[in-house]
């Protein structure tokens, strides 16, 4: 059911109207088509002159203040880096631009240096770039480029047009460098209806999905059930003994469901992880798979931990209670570095924040309320001192 509501909520996220601001600028220009592309900020604007010839705008913002911008079709079947014809456009930072024709290739992907080509019109199959111009739209603080493209009719189709955009933070003179290796940079490709304009199919349009999915699952699983288990069985016992009875159904509710949503999205993360044949997140593949491992291990316990009268209960106690704690620092830490991948807006973080600041505050509270308790309690008689809590601390108690 969580899965299905947030695809639900997803269906028809593909298209996003142009602020207006751009729409603005893009009326002015005679432009008659304008939406939001789904990465980098980048906005989008065109016209059809014919089924061969169109006009296109396309800004976004460069945060340095200078750089490149770029926009392309890609004749191939999907829509990707290699294989495009683009043009680049380049503003130094001592304000100078430069704005020419590349052709994307298999080098560039490596790394190699990417020279300006010039497309020749009279080679079969080859795209043409007319008018060709750069500027800087100062009430958006945009960077656009703006062209006449001619489309050979046997490559290409405005009715479904493989388009590329992207951006870079460093050029030098007329070689821009390599951009950015993040999501936003892998997935700034999309195939499109040129007539209509709210009619595309963005390459990583169901990744994007499944990756949300995949951050509220280890958010509410990992992130906010589980430590939520360890609060329960922290102060359930002492000082919350009225609700001891509900100690063990509730900690281990939390700590079972937690643990299902949370595999759940580690499951979905290793699908994202074969989708993505250009990328890979180390760190935080090895964060994710010592959560799972660990975790499983810690749901061991339900059936494999010592019997209370095992002289190797203490000992358990305090392995199980290091490394849950140990566990809850690599989750927080995960998550943080799973938002920063993704970059989605500031709700997440905020959110997350906002979960860890309830929890601490919970566990303060409480904390505070505990050795309060057990100032003011007697004395704990010889054989309550030898208590030990489930999470392997020496619990005071008080006298009956």
């Amino acid at each position: 059911m969580i899965l299905a509501s947030f695809f639900l909520l997803s269906i028809g996220a593909h298209f996003t109207p142009c602020s207006e601001p751009f729409l603005n600028v893009s009326q002015r220009k005679n432009f008659t088509y304008c939406k939001k592309l789904t990465t980098l900020e980048a906005e989008f604007a065109w016209r059809i002159n014919n089924e061969q010839q169109i006009e296109i705008l396309f800004g976004t913002r460069l945060h340095t203040g200078f750089g490149w911008l770029a926009w392309g079709v890609n004749p191939d079947e999907m829509p990707q880096m290699v294989g495009t014809r683009a043009m680049i456009g380049i503003w130094n930072s001592d304000g100078s631009t430069f704005i020419t024709t590349y052709n994307i290739t298999s080098d560039t992907k490596m790394g190699c240096m990417l020279k300006p080509e010039k497309m020749d019109e009279k080679v079969q199959n080859e795209v043409g770039f007319h008018n060709m111009s750069m500027e800087n739209i100062n009430e958006l603080d945009y960077f656009a480029i703006q062209a006449r493209v001619i489309l050979p009719p046997a490559a290409y189709n405005i009715s479904k047009l493989n388009h590329v955009w992207q951006i870079g933070d460093e050029a030098e003179g007329t070689e821009p460098k390599m951009h950015a290796k993040t999501l936003q940079n892998v997935d700034s490709t999309e195939t499109i209806n040129l007539w209509v304009r709210d009619e595309a199919h963005h390459v990583g349009k169901h990744e994007n999905h499944l990756r949300t999915v995949h951050g509220i699952l280890n958010i509410v699983g990992w992130g906010t059930l589980l430590p939520f288990g360890v609060i329960i069985a922290r102060y359930f016992k002492y000082p919350l003994e009225n609700f001891h009875d509900w100690r063990i159904p509730l900690h281990v509710s939390c700590q079972i469901i937690g643990y299902i949503l949370g595999t759940s999205g580690w499951i979905l993360g290793l699908v994202l992880g074969n989708l993505s044949k250009f990328y890979i997140f180390k760190i935080h593949r090895l964060y994710s798979i010592f959560i799972f491992t660990f975790t499983t291990l810690q749901m061991l316990a339900l059936r494999l931990k010592p019997g209370e009268d095992d002289e190797y209960r203490k000992f358990w106690n305090m392995y199980h209670h290091f490394l849950g704690y140990a566990l809850l620092a690599v989750i927080s830490i995960n998550i943080f570095h799973g938002i920063n991948i993704l970059k989605p807006n500031d709700t997440w973080r905020q959110a997350y924040i906002g979960i860890l600041i309830s929890l601490g505050a919970i566990v303060t509270v409480l904390e505070i309320y505990t050795w309060t308790k057990f100032k003011r309690s007697p004395k704990p008689t010889a054989s309550a001192q030898a208590g030990i809590s489930a999470t392997g601390l020496e619990v005071p108690q008080p006298r009956p």
